[in-house]
């Protein structure tokens, strides 16, 4: 992927959008609760996030470093929801299934990001597929966000390397979902 980062982020904004918009309505053939996650899940927030990547390339100071790390952290936690909220009733059925402080089954729309990135590497990455260096990686950057020591945000190369990541990651993670009957909407995701 010789891409260069503006196009690395228009393929992610036209790959998330469209997988999004696909998951947005899914009522009618999605499993209900599935389709009932996904119904008030704000995807359309994350097909703009998406869009919003390219605000970061040539940007020069520290805190548009951080705030390039927490949107591209705010997409990953996304993505892994997504997965969890098609995948809903393998999910819940888990014994792995991520759950609140009495208990009770978390709903993935919910989770935070270091619950699902455990979820994610007991239950669905295995040695071939292991996003987990990189979700991580992205986790401990973007939580500069909430910090007031100083915090490794690495540089803009760095996050630039984490955009061609991403796109394969969104490329792993979206078709890894089911797409019923639509083989040809998919297909054209997967040149994006």
């Amino acid at each position: 992927m010789n891409y260069t980062p503006d196009e690395l982020c228009r393929r992610i904004a036209t790959l998330t959008g469209s997988i999004m918009d696909f998951w947005k309505h899914a009522s009618g053939w999605a499993p209900a609760e599935a389709s009932g996650l996904l119904d008030k899940s704000m995807l359309e927030w994350q097909a703009s996030l998406a869009l919003g990547l390219s605000r970061w390339v040539g940007a020069k100071s520290a805190g548009d470093l951080i705030l390039a790390w927490a949107n591209l952290g705010a997409l990953v936690e996304g993505q892994l929801k997504l997965f969890l909220c098609v995948y809903y009733n393998d999910y819940k059925s888990s014994v792995d299934a991520i759950r609140e402080k009495k208990g009770k089954l978390a709903d993935p729309d919910g989770c935070q990001i270091e619950p699902l990135r455990q979820f994610f590497e007991r239950r669905i990455w295995d040695a071939g597929t292991n996003w987990n260096p990189y979700v991580k990686l992205v986790q401990q950057r973007r939580n500069a966000i909430h910090a007031f020591k100083h915090r490794d945000i690495g540089t803009f190369v760095e996050w630039q390397d984490a955009l061609r990541l991403h796109l394969s990651f969104v490329r792993d993670t979206g078709g890894g979902l089911p797409y019923p009957d639509v083989g040809e909407y998919f297909s054209g995701l997967r040149e994006t």
